[in-house]
């Protein structure tokens, strides 16, 4: 079983939910930049959460399928159809063999998560089949996907097997069918173009002027061009330390927010680098990194500072939903059993 490559799109890559483990040795984690998206993506079709997919950029690719597959696609909208139909998001579908899987212009957010039931299967680097492409490591011989590549496919759990023969039972021979269930709106990310993003106070708040302090968290910042993987490049009113600091490099992490001494903050993204000697003005919570990640060159950032309370809160929000579609999948199944 496997995808073929008809066509790779501006950047395709294999991802998982990241290297962990490896960071002491200098081996930064990567994974998805929308794990969120990529977690009910996999649940959509059967897979663990951990399972690879693709992450889709802005431009996506063209996909053919070896044989039949169950698929779900969630995070931005980059207009995808399958054999000539449009396929709705948060949803999972049936994709007869040699469906044609295409995409089109954004409509919104940045980064779409292709889950394939059975997960992607390339060789494990590191514990781990994301692909950092700085390096070489991991994914699709450690690149991005080429016209032609035969991208693998595991054997599918008996989840996703279960609704496999669900769907097919009603599919049609030429288009395939899609699942009558899909993920309740009030559970997903408020993803936007222009996004106010919640922050804790970094380490070295408090050295930074009250001045810079207000601007940043009361003025948008637009997402640069030099943006990528690694960290988010934002421009606008200059941020300023009451006095010049020398720093000893220390840890850093996902939505880590740096202040080089151009002023104009860094948010370190899912390729940052395992430590950093600038100065951290704030953290972006782990709810909020899925909003940001579906920013899109140009667009614009709001930062709202919020206590650790509510960042913990969030977090565990997120995960109860998940929790909540994990579980009503599996009565799903199981009422199926039942008939």
């Amino acid at each position: 079983m496997s995808l073929i490559i008809l066509k790779p799109g501006l950047l395709t890559t294999i991802q998982d939910l990241g290297r962990f483990g490896y960071q002491k040795f200098g081996v930064i984690a990567s994974g998805a930049m929308d794990a969120f998206a990529l977690r009910v993506a996999n649940l959509l079709v059967g897979n663990e959460e951990t399972d690879a997919g693709l992450e889709i950029t802005i431009a996506g690719p063209e996909i053919s399928f070896a044989s039949a597959s169950l698929i779900a696609i969630c995070g931005g909208d980059l207009s995808p159809t399958l054999n000539g139909r449009p396929v709705p998001l948060w949803r999972t579908v049936y994709a007869p063999q040699g469906s044609r899987l295409k995409f089109g212009p954004p409509k919104q957010g940045c980064r779409a998560y292709l889950a394939v039931g059975g997960g992607v299967d390339v060789p494990l680097e590191m514990n781990s089949r994301s692909t950092y492409l700085r390096a070489g490591i991991g994914g699709f011989r450690g690149r991005a996907l080429q016209t032609g590549d035969c991208v693998p496919l595991g054997d599918a759990s008996s989840r996703s097997l279960n609704l496999m023969e669900m769907m097919a039972y009603e599919a049609d021979p030429e288009t395939g069918a899609v699942s009558r269930w899909s993920v309740t709106p009030g559970m997903l990310p408020p993803y936007s173009p222009n996004p106010t993003v919640r922050v804790l106070e970094g380490e070295e708040r408090d050295a930074f002027d009250e001045e810079s302090l207000s601007r940043f968290f009361s003025e948008p910042y637009t997402v640069m061009p030099q943006s990528d993987r690694m960290g988010y490049r934002l421009s606008g009113s200059e941020l300023r330390l009451k006095a010049k600091k020398e720093m000893i490099s220390s840890a850093v992490t996902y939505g880590t927010i740096q202040v080089p001494p151009d002023g104009q903050p860094i948010v370190l993204m899912a390729d940052r680098q395992t430590t950093g000697g600038y100065p951290k003005i704030a953290q972006v919570i782990s709810a909020d990194l899925p909003v940001l990640a579906q920013v899109n060159l140009g667009g614009k950032v709001r930062f709202r500072s919020v206590s650790l309370v509510e960042a913990q809160n969030q977090y565990l929000l997120r995960e109860r939903a998940i929790r909540t579609l994990r579980e009503g999948l599996n009565r799903l199944q199981a009422s199926r059993k039942g008939r």
